[in-house]
């Protein structure tokens, strides 16, 4: 089995975009090198709003990921960025990556949300607009990529 995480997060204000991005860049970093780490994928959506895939060997490799480094460092943070933010996670037997739309039909259907400081008014409800999934991209874990240089 493969464990999927998906997260939405949405910027409430331009001036914390740089300091979103530098965290982003830093956990994209950890995530590829993460034991357990099979793939993912990052989505820029429009309004500040960003969605993330990753799959995982199992939940337990995902939590390690989730709670050490760069990570652990961006994720208290966001609190005070965000105004929406949504986590749903699942187990499914293929590998493959889901889509975004599947991603979005589950965040809308078993997702959760996080606490915020400052909720948008469709934050508790996870009423947003479907995500424009034109912008996506993929991560790779660095063996992987090693593996395709050699």
């Amino acid at each position: 089995m493969v464990f999927v995480s998906i997260t939405r997060l949405r910027i409430r204000s331009m001036r914390f975009l740089p300091f979103f991005m530098l965290h982003t860049f830093r956990s994209l970093q950890q995530v590829k090198e993460a034991a357990g780490f099979k793939g993912g994928g990052l989505l820029a959506d429009r309004s500040w709003t960003f969605w993330t895939m990753t799959a995982w060997d199992s939940h337990e490799a995902m939590q390690r990921y989730m709670t050490t480094d760069n990570h652990r460092v961006a994720m208290p943070r966001l609190l005070d960025w965000c105004d929406e933010a949504s986590v749903v996670h699942w187990e499914q037997p293929e590998a493959t990556l889901p889509s975004w739309t599947e991603a979005d039909r589950r965040m809308r259907a078993s997702g959760r949300v996080s606490k915020m400081r400052n909720p948008s008014p469709q934050h508790a409800t996870l009423n947003y607009r479907a995500p424009r999934v034109t912008t996506g991209r993929n991560i790779r874990p660095a063996s992987k990529l090693k593996d395709s240089l050699t």
